[in-house]
């Protein structure tokens, strides 16, 4: 059996000390200790699309459990920086765990060194808390605007981040995609992304059973986070 030098043996890692390098800078990450089987997950339509303005982000507001309905008023966009936030699809209170921590850890950098984390930062950030596997199912959209510019960023449950001018996920984004490919430009404004992207929620709701009952949409710019919630995809039409 492999040793190594100083006698540890590699097929028992609790033998092996090392800190946890994708662990936040004060305390612990939550276990996942739930049962698959009874997590609430969102079967959701989420998209994020940059512009000359800053990012727009729409969700819809169905959260499912099986084939039922949990809830017609499901928060999926949460701000976690002063101009940067987060869409949620997959298990529910993972995704809850992720925000919280995000926030903490994004006030802490802000507190300790006097300025905002970039967008590039908090992604990675992101990334690493999903790729340490305490936040089993989470597929979120990162949306923000920093010294940079705009950025829209998906961060796949495994970790790996993906820079993009659009994006969708959830189980309607293959429906949301469609619409994105043919309206999306660069260049649009935040009134005219905010168009497209509840024209790309729309057609996932028309054949996502997962998505529904309105949408959600924030609207990121320099000054900062402004989210509104509509019971109709219409009224943003």
């Amino acid at each position: 059996m492999p040793q190594l030098p100083d006698g540890q043996n590699l097929s028992q890692p609790s033998l092996q000390t090392s800190e946890d390098v994708y662990g936040p800078e004060l305390g612990t990450l939550p276990e996942p200790e739930m049962d698959k089987s009874e997590m609430t997950k969102t079967g959701t339509t989420t998209v994020g699309l940059t512009t000359s303005e800053g990012v727009v982000l729409a969700t819809d507001r169905r959260a499912s459990f099986g084939n039922m309905v949990s809830s017609k008023q499901a928060k999926k966009i949460a701000e976690i920086h002063p101009r940067g936030a987060l869409t949620i699809s997959g298990a529910v209170s993972p995704a809850q765990a992720l925000i919280s921590n995000l926030r903490a850890e994004v006030d802490l950098y802000e507190a300790r060194r006097s300025e905002e984390m970039s967008m590039q930062a908090l992604s990675t950030l992101t990334s690493n808390f999903l790729r340490s596997g305490a936040f089993f199912i989470v597929h979120p959209i990162l949306g923000g605007v920093d010294d940079e510019g705009s950025h829209i960023y998906s961060i796949d449950p495994s970790g790996s981040v993906m820079e993009e001018d659009y994006n969708a996920t959830g189980s309607g984004s293959p429906f949301a995609y469609g619409v994105l490919e043919q309206q999306y430009e660069e260049g649009l404004s935040n009134d005219e992304a905010e168009t497209v992207a509840a024209h790309a929620v729309k057609s996932a709701v028309e054949r996502d059973t997962a998505s529904g009952n309105g949408i959600i949409v924030s609207t990121i710019t320099d000054e900062g986070v402004t989210t509104e919630e509509y019971e109709s995809i219409d009224q943003v039409l």
